[in-house]
């Protein structure tokens, strides 16, 4: 096992992508990947698998803050299912709430509005749910 795991924060336009090793429990983002609809370039999926040879990964579960699905997760789930299909890897999907607005705090203390683009704000949320993954002892 490696230990390296690729986390995706979906979404309908841009889809987030961080990387993190489970030995120190930390994730970096990597980049976002424009998406029409919900649906990415497989091809530049299938890169990122190739490059990173994740031993497994993590899709942001998209919930209502009372812990309810709302419309995008089914649409998440949907993402990861495809993931799995095409690609063969192992999927955990990981409640994601509040990752976007954790992510925006973040970048924003950081760099201040002009760190807040769209990539930058979804490959974070990324990193926001890959390291709360890891939080949570997995």
């Amino acid at each position: 096992m490696s230990g390296t795991l690729l986390a995706f924060d979906f979404g309908t336009r841009s889809i987030g992508v961080a990387i993190g090793q489970r030995i120190t429990g930390t994730a970096r983002p990597l980049t976002a990947i424009k998406a029409q609809d919900g649906t990415p370039d497989w091809n530049i999926i299938g890169r990122l698998l190739k490059e990173w040879q994740p031993e497994a990964v993590i899709v942001g579960l998209p919930l209502n803050m009372d812990g309810t699905e709302q419309p995008l997760t089914a649409r998440a789930r949907n993402f990861a299912n495809k993931i799995h299909g095409r690609f063969g890897v192992a999927i955990t999907l990981h409640d994601e709430r509040l990752s976007t607005v954790e992510a925006r705090a973040g970048l924003f203390e950081r760099g201040g509005f002009r760190a807040l683009n769209k990539g930058s704000v979804d490959s974070a949320s990324a990193v926001v749910i890959l390291e709360s993954f890891f939080e949570q002892g997995f």
